[in-house]
């Protein structure tokens, strides 16, 4: 094992994703992140698919880059083509990179029913394609398609694929895993058997349909290979591709190898969160290192553990990857997880004396009986904490709130109407939405945004409504958690009620009174 070369290609890869679409803006903000992270290459797209593909690449060399190397993708020539014929290529020998990524067939399987040539044409097209990218003066990199299936089927087909890609002058072999169905056994055996039969570098493309991809990318280093391919948060078709997120820290923490900084690591998880904000999906909480509930404890004996040392309940410091521990409250908490608690959401503990912590412990009890749920929901936590306090403030007050829905055949339409009481100021605002909880948000911005105008910043991500007590039926208790978030973090609120308007007013306003009194770095000391 020795160095290794971080290959991303969450700009293509990842957006065959499900739900996943990148604008040509998203691609070049991307780029520019994964630059800063110190990624080595970066595929930009493939620039004979599509018009943004193409605008990607004729932009992209304006950016002034720090680190990466940005890579053309494209397959081989087409069947029965001259290669200087083919409009495919010479896009790709015009992008203006000097790196390319050419993929071929390597499973018999394929060439023949999939691309429907002879496996010799099929050998020819990698042979013409990989020459002529190495005439015009470009680094190849030669993606063996669905290889491990292939060498499984027919190892000598297989390795003649990668022989005729060596022989053309391919720099680098790149092993992938298409259906994502290996395990980390199998990739060590068969990687053995190519070094047997190769010279060039090898790499791994995984995918993760047996969840598998991160281990087999693992794997695949600890056999010699010198390039690993992923997507940041393992962004990528059916169950996605190696999440780069698990890999790059594991390599450099757990292999020891130099492969970016200690500073650009810390930009890990921010970087993930970046990618999901801009992909417009919601960041998995339990993501390995980057995850919101990635170095969470929740248990009374974990939390007493990991105060006297962290490495009880943790495998790295989390502060290495740009994340932080957190410890949630709940009915099962003790003390420890409370005075943990609240020193990590800015209070000085010194203020909480036995009387004051046993009848906080004992309200959150009885409010966790009522139905509130305070571990998934730490901003109404110290809203909480921060309103029983003498010298507590509001921002705002409400005076009143009310809903109407109007109903035209098919469609339903909403409108709220909102009291406030603004520093001193009566506020009285009508606002419209697509249902009541969206009109009561509507409203809610539409009363403070004269006087917080960055309240915009804060959106709405993520809205859970639990029934509690189904036997009630339609009088039933209900559970909302609404999920929050800026450029740089999200939080979480609660609320909780017989009426879900009720339960989701009362999650709106904590969530919005939360976000105004952290960004305006009042002073939390209660």
């Amino acid at each position: 094992m020795g160095l290794i070369e971080i290959y991303d290609s969450t700009l293509r890869d990842g957006s065959q994703g499900e739900g996943v679409s990148f604008s040509l803006g998203d691609k070049i903000k991307i780029t520019r992140k994964l630059d800063e992270l110190g990624i080595k290459y970066i595929e930009g797209g493939w620039p004979g698919s599509n018009p943004k593909d193409e605008e990607f690449f004729a932009g992209v060399g304006e950016l002034d880059l720090k680190n990466a190397r940005i890579v053309a993708f494209s397959s081989t020539r087409r069947p029965h083509v001259k290669v200087t014929e083919d409009s495919n290529i010479k896009k790709l020998v015009e992008a203006g990179v000097d790196t390319v990524t050419i993929f071929a067939k390597s499973w018999d399987l394929h060439v023949i029913q999939a691309l429907e040539v002879s496996l010799e044409e099929n050998l020819a097209m990698i042979r013409d394609t990989v020459e002529y990218l190495k005439d015009n003066g470009l680094q190849v990199f030669f993606d063996a398609e669905h290889f491990f299936n292939g060498f499984q089927n027919n190892p000598g087909y297989a390795l003649q694929t990668l022989k005729t890609a060596e022989e053309a002058g391919a720099d680098n072999l790149v092993l992938c895993d298409t259906n994502g169905g290996l395990l980390p056994s199998q990739v060590t055996k068969i990687m053995q058997e190519v070094k047997e039969n190769t010279s060039l570098p090898l790499g791994i493309h995984a995918h993760n349909d047996s969840g598998t991809a991160v281990a087999n990318s693992l794997a695949a280093y600890e056999m010699g290979a010198v390039q690993i391919q992923g997507t940041i948060g393992g962004l990528g078709e059916r169950c996605g591709n190696a999440n780069l997120c698990s890999i790059i820290p594991a390599l450099k923490l757990k292999y020891g190898v130099d492969i970016i900084s200690a500073k650009q690591l810390k930009k890990l998880k921010s970087l993930y969160f970046f990618v999901m904000e801009v992909a417009n999906m919601i960041p998995k909480n339990e993501m390995p290192y980057v995850g919101k509930s990635a170095f969470t404890h929740k248990g009374g004996i974990h939390v007493s553990a990991i105060q006297k040392n962290p490495m009880t309940y943790e495998h790295i410091n989390p502060e290495k990857v740009g994340n932080k521990r957190r410890v949630l409250v709940s009915e099962l908490a003790g003390k420890s997880n409370l005075r943990y608690k609240l020193e990590e959401l800015g209070f000085d503990i010194s203020n909480f004396n036995r009387e004051r912590m046993n009848y906080l412990i004992n309200k959150i009890k009885i409010l966790e009986h009522k139905g509130y749920q305070f571990e998934g929901a730490e901003a109404s936590l110290m809203l909480l904490v921060y309103r029983e306090h003498e010298d507590y403030q509001p921002l705002f007050q409400v005076e009143d709130f009310k809903t109407i829905s109007h109903n035209f055949g098919e469609e339903t339409d909403s409108e709220a109407v909102v009291k406030l009481t603004v520093r001193g100021e009566q506020v009285h605002i009508a606002a419209a939405g697509d249902g009541p909880v969206n009109a009561l948000d509507n409203g809610f911005r539409k009363a403070l945004i004269n006087f917080y105008p960055e309240i915009n910043e804060a959106k709405l991500i993520d809205y859970k409504v639990r029934v509690l007590g189904g036997n009630d039926g339609t009088a039933a208790k209900v559970r909302v958690l609404i999920e929050s978030a800026d450029k740089e973090r999200s939080w979480t609120t609660v609320g909780v009620s017989t009426n879900i308007i009720q339960a989701s007013w009362q999650a709106l306003v904590d969530s919005i009174e939360y976000w105004l009194l952290t960004r305006a770095d009042n002073n939390l000391q209660a």
